[in-house]
């Protein structure tokens, strides 16, 4: 008798491997819920766990105080904060927060897909749960650790986003497009101009004025933030319909494009405002300024795609490679949500004044360090989390609230009979 197989399926999801490796066509057989940890993807959760380190590295500047503030950063600093301030602004400033966002549209398509047998309404009802459960967990957190919390912006994304998910592919670059070019259009609303220093709700002098400050600062971001995100979401979507992230092997052309193109703008386009932050160029007038902030904030739209992008091909080069690192990352970008959580406690404890004050201690290059060891330290626990069997424990929240009190699905079982010859 020849050799055979029985698969024994328990889930909607085929035989993978641990980040998705294809073994067998699907066969859905049950509900959908949350995807188990073996069925999940390598590139986007290795994306999401780079992210993290970009993230820190961008919001633990603005806290710094000093006498002359542009961009975020202290001016008249030393040699080694200059370099510090082109390398960040050249790469993480402006960059990090689109790949969060088409990261965040790639993983509501995803949902989207595991429930595309259901009905619209009910697609979502089930997003709009995320969406509270995002939208109160970043008010939290902004009210009591990081008011410059984006979650809750996200969450108000996603409500506006859950219309979104069935629209035609046309409609999704349309509008991708057309909020492309009105957050391009200058303004002296960018971030990496700005001549403020950190304020009353950053750097609360007592628990009263962060309350009360961080109040109306919280609503502002949640409010406004998804016009700045709503392009990167849409690119997100329409990416998550084709699985380009989980089957980077299969978009070789189009990755490689992408990061191409997309990390040389941005590095070519982040120029005229590094040189001046670093200190290498004396600032233009105001006017010039706007244009040049415009450009620098345009520029690091396309490379967050290509950052996604590169993430990709390596994820899509290193199955069979992968090594401990690799997979802590992943990891961390698997819970990506509670290891964001966690850079907020950590600012507070920081930068608070009535706590370690160190806004006014720390220089450029010592807060990079502080965000590089602070991520590091998320990494070592997520990984810890994944040796030990357990999800985030935000995003177990998030969860529940989404699927409800639903069982986790079990992974498939495969009872392999091995040779069968019977001989006469």
């Amino acid at each position: 008798m020849a050799c055979f197989r029985i698969y024994i399926r328990r889930l909607r999801s085929p035989v993978t491997g641990p980040y998705g490796n294809r073994m067998t066509a699907d066969v859905p057989t049950r509900s959908p819920g949350p995807t188990t940890p073996a069925a999940r993807a390598l590139a986007p959760d290795l994306a999401r766990g780079f992210m993290l380190l970009f993230i820190a590295l961008a919001n633990s500047h603005y806290f710094l105080t000093g006498p002359s503030v542009l961009g975020g950063y202290p001016q008249n600093g030393s040699g080694l904060d200059a370099a510090v301030t082109w390398l960040i602004s050249t790469f993480v400033d402006g960059r990090a927060f689109p790949m969060f966002g088409l990261l965040f549209g790639y993983g509501v398509a995803q949902i989207v897909r595991r429930h595309e047998a259901s009905r619209p309404r009910v697609v979502r009802r089930l997003l709009w749960r995320r969406s509270a459960a995002l939208v109160v967990v970043g008010l939290l957190d902004a009210l009591l650790f990081y008011v410059g919390d984006i979650l809750a912006a996200y969450g108000v994304l996603l409500f506006l986003g859950a219309w979104a998910v069935r629209w035609h592919d046309r409609w999704l670059v349309l509008t991708a497009l057309a909020f492309f070019v009105l957050t391009s259009l200058p303004s002296d609303d960018s971030l990496v101009i700005s001549l403020a220093g950190p304020d009353a709700a950053m750097l609360p002098p007592d628990a009263g004025t962060m309350v009360a400050e961080r109040a109306l600062a919280a609503l502002f971001v949640a409010s406004l933030g998804p016009l700045g995100f709503m392009c990167p979401f849409m690119v997100g979507l329409w990416a998550g319909r084709r699985r380009i992230l989980e089957h980077p092997e299969r978009h070789r052309m189009l990755l490689g494009v992408t990061a191409s193109i997309g990390i040389g703008a941005a590095v070519l386009g982040a120029q005229p405002v590094s040189l001046i932050l670093a200190g290498m160029v004396t600032p233009p007038n105001q006017p010039t300024l706007e244009l040049l902030g415009s450009l620098h904030d345009t520029t690091g739209m396309l490379g967050g795609f290509g950052y996604a992008a590169l993430l990709a091909l390596i994820a899509a080069w290193l199955p069979g490679r992968r090594r401990p690192v690799t997979d802590a990352i992943a990891a961390a970008g698997q819970r990506s949500m509670t290891c964001y959580l966690m850079q907020s406690v950590i600012w507070a404890i920081a930068f608070t004044p009535f706590l370690l004050d160190l806004s006014g201690t720390l220089d450029v290059a010592g807060t990079a360090l502080l965000a590089t060891g602070t991520w590091i330290v998320t990494v070592v626990l997520a990984d810890r989390m994944r040796h030990a069997g357990h999800r985030g424990p935000f995003e177990a929240l998030v969860r529940r609230v989404t699927y409800g009190p639903v069982g986790v699905p079990k992974p498939v079982t495969v009872v392999d009979m091995g040779r069968c010859d019977v001989r006469p």
